[in-house]
This record gives C-alpha cells, structure tokens and sequence, in this order.
C-alpha cells in the first residue's frame, strides 16, 4: 500500500520512475515428507503448510515517461536510458528531471539548486571532452566576433570608358645642400636649404611634418613624420608614398611610373611626384598640403608639374568603392578599392587594374594593402582575376596580425553602360556581438546565438547510464547515487553509451500508470480483506471448538 500511495503521489512530478512490489511466499512446515517410489511403493508427495507471504522486492520502473514540450530553453529530457549528472553537497548524483534554470551566475542548475555538469569548449567552440566540469551559458556576458575572410564584389564595370592614361604629377620647389652639392636620397632632411639669397634650411630636427591631400576627389586621412637626425632625403620619398596611398608596385608601359623621386638639374633637386593611372587615382594638394606643425608654415611648396613628356593630367575610366571588413576583435576596417580600365584586348574583352588601400594597415607600407587584374571576356564576364588576396597589417591592435581577405569579383561584368558601379555584396566578418540566446542539440551540445548574427559552441551536457540502473539507489528530489550492484556510471556524450539523445525545451512526465495503480490498489484491498476473513473465520472455529469441549 506505501508502494502505491507513493506512485499515485507522484505521478504528476517530472520524470518520476514508479515502483513495482514482487512478494514472496514464508517458510512452510511440512507435516509429511514426500517418500519416492520403488518396487513395492507408489511414492508420496510432501504434505506442507505455508506460513503466509512476505515482500520480495521493490523495484524501479525505469521505462521512459512521455516527453512533453515546454518551450523553456534551459528545459531538458532524456529520450532514452541515460541520466543527467549533477553535482550536489552530497557529491555526484543522477537524475532524469531535466527542470533546470540559469542562476545569478549563470550557472545551470537544477530545481533544487545542484549544478548540471557536462564539458566546456575553448575559445574557438571545440567541446573539451573528458573533464566534467558545472556548465556555465554567460547570457549577456560573452561576446563573440568574427574576422573577414572573404569579401564578395558585384556590379559592372563601363567597357565603353576611356582607356586610362596619364597620371598625377607634382613638383616641389628646387632646393639645395647646405654644402653646396646636388641633394641625393641619402642627403639628411636637416641639410637641405632653399635657393634662396642667403639660402634658408627647410627642414630642422624635431619638425613635424603633416601631409593632407585628395584622391580622385576624396579627402586622404593626414599623415605625419617627425624629422630626427637621421632622416634622409629617401625616408622623405617614402611618406610621400605612403601618405598619397600611391602604389609603386605597378608600372603601365605608356604612363609615367608611379612614386616619389627625386630630380636634379645642376645643385639643385625637386621631387617629383607621380600617382597611379584613372581619375580616380588622380592627386591634389592645396597650398598647405605639406605643412611643418611646429610653426604652421608650408616648408616645400608642392604643385602641379610635369614629367618628360607627361603632364599632371590622369585620365580614363575608374571607378572607387569604400568597403567595411572586421578583424579578429570585431574593430571595423575600411577598405577603399579604385578600379581602372587598364587595356582592352585584341580579342575583345577588357582588362582592369584595381587599387587596394586602408588607412587602418598599421605597416610599413602605410596605406597600401594590395593590387591585381580583372579580365573579362568580350560577353562581359570575368575570366581571371589576380592579386584577389589582400593583407592588412593589424600590429600593436591586439588582433590577429596580419588580416588576409579573399577579394571575389566573380559578380562583377564589364558590359558597355554610363558609368561604372562596384559594391560590396557580402563578407563574412562580424562586429562584436553579446550572447542573448541558446539552444540544445540532440547530442547536447549548447550552441550559443550571438546579436550579431554569428553562433558558437558554448558547451556540451553530458549524460551517464548504468549496466544495472535497478541498482540505483534513490534519494529523493528526484536523485538518485550510483549503489554497489548498478554499476559504474558511463559518462560521456548524448547518444553514446545507449544513453539516448536530449529533447531541449522539453520535459519528461512521470511513468505512472493511474489505471493500473488504482487495479492494484483494489487487488491489494481485497486481499486484505480475504487475508482478514481468513483471520475471523479461524477465530470462530477456535471459539465453537472451546465451546463443545465445555
């Protein structure tokens, strides 16, 4: 009767196993011992008294209970023999109540405040099998961000444009060495003097010098070089460069090549400056664009100029795109693409040159990260492409150094039209993003959904079972310790050691059986009741017995 009150109390708590009573008949006494038969003798059987019954067992019904849903995330069930692991004040227990919840820590935990145990993930979401461990889910708390690896290009490029041709080119002022002699590029900064009547020095140690320009229109971030006593004539070049984001690495037979040098006539030199082909690479500096900080005025005067045969006039069809990547700690990058039409082809078809350049490369190279060529066919589609591999330098950032990205222009053509159009389609970099939601794999893996869109493997719940889960010893809330004669527990994974796998958002009900309690409620009353009749029976044959002997 406790067996069945029991089940009936419990048959709406979650994941509650009934129990099952098997009895047993008492010693008998024998009044007749059975003899074996012979030659002369049949044989008898023994003649026995049973002394009533006793309780034989109480077992555990372990057979799975309905699984219902309940839409709450941090909701589990076991949909086979497995058994959560948990750990508690009382060390390592097991339980199919999968009523678990998120507490101040965010710790998961269950109903009456043990941890779940299962198995962290690094950094980069590979789970850490093999040491149990109280899962965490930092809701709100950890965040998440992805790098660009690849970026997707698409438009078209107007095959009817001009051929670029030309090139920006500027001059500065002549000027001379304190010496006397022609500056070269080993020349020091801080030797150079005007042409002027007495000659006047440029450049002094510890001048700053900031430079501040347009490309094809576009206002270029400032850049700045403090002189020391070491700088040279060579190191001046190189800003330059790097300042006006010109690429020196492409020479077009037909144009001016591209850079800083330096032109001499007699004692005396001026820089020439010369930028890369297509109006949207064409260079411009105002009257201050080169300005010392240290006093405010303009020590070398830069302006438009010539080149042999060249002039300051670039010209040609291009086209400019400014596109955002991310790097590994979700910090956005701009990258600036300019696209010239570079030749066409004696078969048809055409053929681009695209500039790469991003103020946030922290190298050497200053801005420039990259160049290549587009080749289209004469329908319009792309046939090759090179140089599709750009580097950006992320040094001293504290991301991972250096950012390469994968440039697809797959989605680009080169069809005749009025101007000509690139943007970016997609990439797969993300910026940084918080955890605001999870979910349950049926292996238990916790895969965490981040703002941003990204996911990532949290952690993994693991499940144990039993060579002989009857042997389990039940301590209620639900528990249960493993016991001398269940086995040791196999731990490891959903789906492995035929634990089953896990319903998330889903509980298990109770496997009690209502009907089949209440039969054996009334089984068990009527024996009672024969067992009682049996007991009174007895009493009034003893009393009439008593009775006639009187």
């Amino acid at each position: 009767m406790n067996v069945i009150g029991n089940n009936i109390a419990n048959a709406d708590t979650t994941a509650f196993k009934s129990s099952n009573v098997a009895f047993s008949s008492q010693f008998y006494v024998t009044d007749i011992a059975s003899a074996g038969p012979n030659g002369d003798f049949g044989g008898t059987n023994p003649s026995q008294a049973g002394m009533g019954d006793q309780v034989a067992s109480i077992s555990t019904d372990f057979t799975p209970g309905q699984i219902q849903s309940t839409g709450v995330d941090t909701n589990m069930a076991i949909n086979g023999n497995g058994f959560f692991v948990v750990q508690s004040p009382s060390g390592q227990q097991f339980t199919r109540d999968g009523t678990f919840s998120l507490n101040a820590n965010n710790q998961l935990v269950t109903s009456s405040g043990n941890f779940v145990q299962g198995y962290g993930a690094d950094s980069q979401g590979n789970v850490i099998a093999g040491s149990l461990q109280n899962l965490t889910i930092p809701i709100g708390q950890e965040t998440l961000a992805a790098a660009t690896q690849n970026a997707s290009l698409q438009g078209n490029l107007n095959s009817g444009g001009v051929v670029a041709s030309g090139a920006s080119i500027l001059t500065s002022q002549a000027f001379g060495t304190s010496g006397g002699t022609a500056p070269t590029g080993a020349t020091k900064l801080s030797a150079l003097v005007s042409t002027a009547v007495p000659p006047v020095a440029i450049f002094n140690v510890g001048d700053t010098l900031t430079l501040a320009g347009t490309q094809g229109g576009r206002d270029l971030p400032s850049a700045s070089f403090t002189i020391t006593a070491a700088s040279s004539v060579s190191d001046l070049e190189d800003f330059v460069n790097q300042a006006l984001g010109i690429n020196t690495s492409v020479s077009e037979p037909g144009n001016p090549t591209p850079g800083t040098t330096l032109q001499t006539t007699g004692t005396t030199s001026q820089l020439t400056i010369i930028g890369n082909t297509g109006t949207e690479n064409a260079l411009t500096l105002g009257a201050q664009g080169l300005v010392d900080s240290s006093t405010g005025t303009n020590p070398l005067t830069i302006s438009g100029g010539t080149d042999g045969a060249f002039t300051n006039n670039p010209t040609g069809e291009s086209t400019n795109t400014t596109v955002t990547a991310y790097d590994s700690l979700g910090n956005p990058i701009t990258i600036n693409l300019t696209t010239v039409l570079e030749s066409t082809t004696a078969t048809g078809g055409d053929v681009w040159r695209f500039y790469a350049t991003s103020p946030d490369n922290l190298g050497g190279n200053g801005p420039i990260i990259g160049s290549g060529q587009l080749t289209f066919s004469s329908d319009g589609t792309l046939t090759s492409a090179t140089g599709t591999q750009i580097s950006i330098d992320r040094t001293g950032s504290g991301a991972q150094s250096p950012l390469n990205i994968n440039l697809n222009f797959s989605g680009a053509t080169a069809l005749a039209s009025s101007t000509s159009n690139l943007v970016m389609g997609t990439q797969d970099g993300e910026a940084i993003g918080n955890l605001t939601s999870f979910s349950v794999g049926g292996d238990g893996t916790v895969t965490g959904q981040f703002s941003n869109g990204l996911t990532k493997t949290l952690a993994q719940v693991a499940l144990a079972n039993f060579n002989n889960p009857d042997g389990l010893v039940a301590q209620g809330n639900n528990l249960y310790d493993q016991g001398p004669n269940s086995g040791t527990a196999l731990i490891g994974a959903a789906t492995t050691n035929g634990t089953g796998t896990v319903e998330s958002g889903s509980l298990e009900q109770s496997n009690v059986d209502l009907s089949r309690e209440f039969i054996n409620l009334i089984i068990a009353s009527t024996g009672f009741s024969a067992s009682s009749k049996v007991i009174s029976t007895s009493d009034q044959l003893l009393t009439n017995l008593l009775n006639s002997q009187i």
